[in-house]
C-alpha cells in the first residue's frame, strides 16, 4: 500500500442546483432473538430437532411428553424443551419476476438483526460444466427473489482459497460478484457431464482373456487410481465445509451450510473390487463433530438433477459386448448411488436434508431456507458420556410418539466437553484480527471506512481507502512537556476473490500532540489515509482494525468495492469525494468568496451530515463517447432509506465547463439534506447517461452511503 494523490479536484464552485428531501417513515425490523442451539458441556447436553408431518411441514405443537431422547441406547430425561421459530411475523412484500431490483448498498449489518446466517458451498471440485450453470442460474435467482432482510450470507467455493469470514455479507453486490466467479473448474474430478462417455474399444482381433483370480486387471487399476482421485478430492471438499463451520461457529442466527455438489462416495473400491473406508469416512465424522458442536446444519443438494444412467449419444460403444455395455452403465447406477449417498449421510448426520434427483433447484435452496423453526432439547449427561478413558463418538437417537410424524436431528458428538477443547489464547493480535475478520463492525473505537475506485494516470486501477478515527476513543497519556501520546495498531487488507489478499499494512503508530491540536481532534477526528494498487478488475473487501494499547479498546470496519474494467469501453464512474457545508458557506463558495471550514477528506470517510446543510460531491466519469471534440452527458440524483427511493432530482446536463484530462471527465455537484430528513442512513444514487451511446450501454450509476445527525 502506498499513498498517491487523488485525481478528482474538488473544485471550489458547485454549479448544479440544490434540491430538498423529505423522508418517509421507516418500518422498525423484527429483531432476532436467536441464541446459542448446541451446547456440549459436562453439565448440559443441548441440541436441536426438527420434525415435520409427512408433507415435510413443520410441527410447532408438540408436547415434551411426546419426544424422547436417547445417548448410547440409554434413555435421557429432558431437562428443556422449548420451540424455537424462524417464521416471520411480518407479511413479506413479493416482488414480481418482471420487476428488476435496484442493487445499493445495505446498511451496515449489526449481529442483534441477523436472523439466518447461510454459507452456500459451491463444490467446484466435483461439479460438471452442466451442472456448474444450473448451479449459477440458482445462486442468482436466490440472491434476486429468496434473500431476506436479516440474512447473512456467502457463496464459497470448495476449489478456491478459503476466507469464510470475509465472505459474510448482507450486499447483494458482493454475492453476485462471487456468482461470477463460479466456474467449471477443469482440474477437479467433474466432466463435461455428469459422467464421463465411453470410448471405443480397440479390437485386437484376439478373444478376450478371462482374468485369474486375485489378478490386477489394467481396467481395475484404471479404477483403482480413479477412486483414489476422487477420494482425495473428497476429503478436500469435506476440509473446506470444516473450515467454513470454524468460521461460522461465533456467528449469530440460524446457521446453515448448503452444499451444492456433484457428491461424493464414502468408500473406494481397489483393484480388485473390495471396498474399504478410509479417509473420506473419517474426515466426514470429524466434520459432523464440528458442525454439531458449532450449531450449523448441513444441507446438500444434488446439483446434477435427475440423471439418466443409461446410454446417450456421447457414448461410442464400439468394439464392446451387450454384457460389457451393460457392465458399465450398472457402474454409472453404483456411481450415482454412491455419491447421493455421501451426500445424503452429511445431510443426516448434521440434523438437515438431502435434496437429490430434482431439476428444479431454485425450489430445493427454497424448501431448504423454509426449513429453520426446529425444538430445542437438553438433558444432564451421566459420567461416561465424558469418561477420559473411553474416547468414543456418543451416539444420539430421537423419538417422537405421534402418529405420522418425522424428526431430523444430529447424529452425536465425541466424548469431549466443549470446556477441554483447546482454544488459542485470546492475544491482542488475535482479538484484533478476528475484529479484521468479522462481519459485523466492532465499534469500542469508532472508525469510518470509504474506498473510493479511480484510474491514475501514473498508477493505473487504485482503490483509496480514508479511515475516520474518533479520537474521543483513544486513550491519550500526559508527557512531561504537557504534550499528548496515544499507541495503537492498526492493520489493513483488501481480499481479492474469495478471501484472498491482494496487500496489507499492519504497523504500530505512536501520536504525539500538542495541546491545541489535540483539543481540535478530539473535536474532529483523524484520518487514516491509504491506497492499493489493483493489478485486474473485480471485486475487492477493504478491512481496517485498529486496536488501542491505553485501553485495549478495538474498532473495525470494511466495505465492498467492486473495479470496473475500462478496457470494455462501457461508461464508468470513480468513487465520490464528499464535503459538508453550512448553506451560507456554500452561497460563498458559488459567488467565489473564500471559505475557512472545509474538510473533504473528513466529510468523505465519516460521512456524517446535519440536516439543512449543503452536501457537495466530485467523481470523474471514465469512457464517455466525444462529438465534436465535447462529450454530451447528463445526470440524475437519487437518496435511498431502508432500500426505498424518497427523492429524485429531475435530470441535468453535465456542464460543458467540466474539468476533462486525459482519463475522463471530472463533474462536480451539490444536493441540500432537507431540514425534515430524519437522522439515520441513508444512500446517494448519481446516476450518467451518455447520450451518444448505445441505449444499452450508455448509463453507469454510483452509491455512496451517508448518516444524517441531529
Amino acid at each position: 500500500m502506498r499513498k498517491v494523490v487523488f485525481p478528482i479536484a474538488l473544485v471550489l464552485l458547485f454549479s448544479a442546483s440544490i434540491c430538498a428531501q423529505n423522508a418517509r417513515p421507516v418500518a422498525t425490523p423484527t429483531p432476532s432473538d436467536d441464541g446459542d442451539v448446541v451446547k456440549i458441556t459436562t453439565a448440559l447436553i443441548q441440541v436441536d430437532v426438527t420434525v415435520t408431518d409427512r408433507s415435510g411441514k413443520i410441527v410447532t405443537d408438540l408436547k415434551p411428553e411426546e419426544i424422547e431422547i436417547f445417548e448410547n441406547g440409554e434413555k435421557q430425561k429432558i431437562t428443556n424443551f422449548s420451540f424455537v421459530s424462524n417464521l416471520r411475523t411480518t407479511d413479506e412484500t413479493v416482488r414480481k419476476a418482471s420487476e428488476k431490483p435496484v442493487i445499493i448498498p445495505p446498511s451496515a449489518i449489526r449481529a442483534e438483526r441477523v436472523r439466518r446466517t447461510i454459507a452456500l458451498v459451491v463444490d467446484d471440485l466435483t461439479l460438471s460444466f452442466t451442472s456448474t450453470y444450473y448451479v449459477r442460474r440458482a445462486l442468482k435467482k436466490f440472491v434476486d427473489e429468496q434473500m431476506q432482510e436479516g440474512d447473512l450470507v456467502a457463496i464459497i467455493r470448495t476449489g478456491a482459497g478459503i476466507g469464510a469470514l470475509q465472505q459474510f455479507t448482507n450486499d447483494r453486490r458482493q454475492l453476485y460478484a462471487a456468482i461470477d466467479k463460479v466456474r467449471w473448474n477443469p482440474i477437479g474430478t467433474g466432466n463435461i457431464g455428469s459422467f464421463a462417455p465411453l470410448e471405443a474399444k480397440i479390437d485386437t482381433g484376439q478373444p478376450p482373456r478371462e482374468p485369474e483370480a486375485g489378478e490386477r486387471t489394467p481396467e481395475g487399476a484404471q479404477r483403482e487410481a480413479a477412486e483414489f482421485r476422487e477420494s482425495l478430492f473428497a476429503t478436500g471438499t469435506l476440509g473446506a465445509l470444516n473450515y467454513v463451520v470454524r468460521g461460522m461457529s461465533e456467528l449469530p442466527g440460524r446457521k446453515s451450510i448448503l452444499l451444492l455438489s456433484d457428491g461424493f462416495k464414502l468408500f473406494s473400491e481397489d483393484a480388485l473390487g473390495f471396498r474399504e473406508s478410509g479417509r473420506v469416512m473419517e474426515t466426514l465424522r470429524r466434520l459432523v463433530d464440528s458442525a454439531n458442536r458449532a450449531s450449523v446444519v448441513i444441507y446438500t443438494m444434488d446439483a446434477r438433477g435427475l440423471e439418466v444412467t443409461g446410454l446417450t449419444a456421447a457414448d461410442d460403444t464400439r468394439g464392446r459386448s451387450l454384457d460389457e455395455i451393460g457392465e458399465e452403465m450398472s457402474r454409472r447406477r453404483d456411481k450415482l448411488f454412491d455419491t447421493q449417498s455421501g451426500l445424503q449421510s452429511l445431510a443426516r448426520q448434521t440434523g438437515g436434508i438431502s435434496i437429490v434427483n430434482s431439476n428444479d433447484l431454485s425450489g430445493g435452496i427454497r424448501k431448504i431456507l423454509d426449513d429453520q423453526s426446529y425444538y430445542l432439547l437438553a438433558y444432564e449427561p451421566d459420567d461416561s458420556t465424558f469418561d477420559p478413558k473411553v474416547s468414543r463418538f456418543n451416539k444420539l437417537e430421537i423419538k417422537v410418539t405421534r402418529p405420522g410424524t418425522r424428526v431430523r436431528y444430529r447424529s452425536g458428538f465425541f466424548g469431549v466437553s466443549d470446556e477441554k477443547i483447546v482454544r488459542p489464547p485470546e492475544t491482542p493480535t488475535r482479538r484484533l484480527m478476528n475484529a479484521l475478520t468479522s462481519p459485523f463492525a466492532v465499534n469500542e473505537i469508532s472508525l469510518k471506512l470509504n474506498a473510493l475506485f479511480y484510474d491514475s494516470p501514473k498508477e493505473g486501477y487504485i482503490i483509496r481507502s480514508l479511515v475516520h478515527i474518533r479520537a474521543q476513543d483513544l486513550k491519550f497519556t500526559d508527557e512531561p512537556n504537557g504534550d499528548k501520546k496515544t499507541i495503537f495498531d492498526l492493520i489493513a487488507i483488501g481480499f481479492g476473490d474469495n478471501g484472498a489478499a491482494v496487500d496489507q499494512t499492519a504497523k504500530t503508530y505512536t501520536l504525539i500532540l500538542k495541546n491545541e491540536v489535540f483539543e481540535k481532534m478530539l473535536k474532529t477526528g483523524f484520518v487514516y489515509d491509504f491506497s492499493i494498487p489493483i493489478k485486474k478488475a473485480g471485486a475487492y473487501q477493504l478491512r481496517v482494525a485498529l486496536r488501542d494499547h491505553g485501553s485495549d479498546k478495538l474498532g473495525s470496519a470494511n466495505q465492498f468495492v467492486e473495479v470496473p474494467n475500462l478496457k470494455k469501453g462501457r461508461l464508468v464512474l470513480s468513487g465520490i469525494l464528499l464535503e459538508n457545508l453550512d448553506y451560507a458557506d456554500w452561497q460563498k463558495r458559488n459567488a467565489g468568496q473564500l471559505v475557512g471550514r472545509s474538510d473533504p477528506l473528513g466529510d468523505t470517510s465519516l460521512r456524517q451530515f446535519k440536516r439543512g446543510t449543503v452536501l457537495s460531491y466530485g467523481f470523474t466519469i471514465y469512457n464517455a463517447k466525444i462529438a465534436g471534440n465535447a462529450p454530451n452527458l447528463s445526470y440524475q440524483t437519487r437518496i435511498f432509506r431502508e432500500g426505498q427511493p424518497i427523492f429524485e432530482s429531475s435530470t441535468q446536463p453535465v456542464p460543458s465547463s467540466s474539468n476533462r484530462d486525459a482519463k475522463g471527465v471530472n463533474l462536480t455537484a451539490a444536493l441540500a439534506l432537507g431540514t425534515e430528513m430524519e437522522p439515520g442512513d441513508y444512500v446517494l444514487q448519481i446516476a450518467i447517461t451518455d447520450n451518444l451511446s448505445k441505449p444499452k450501454e450508455n448509463t453507469a450509476t454510483q452509491f455512496v452511503q451517508f448518516e444524517i445527525i441531529d
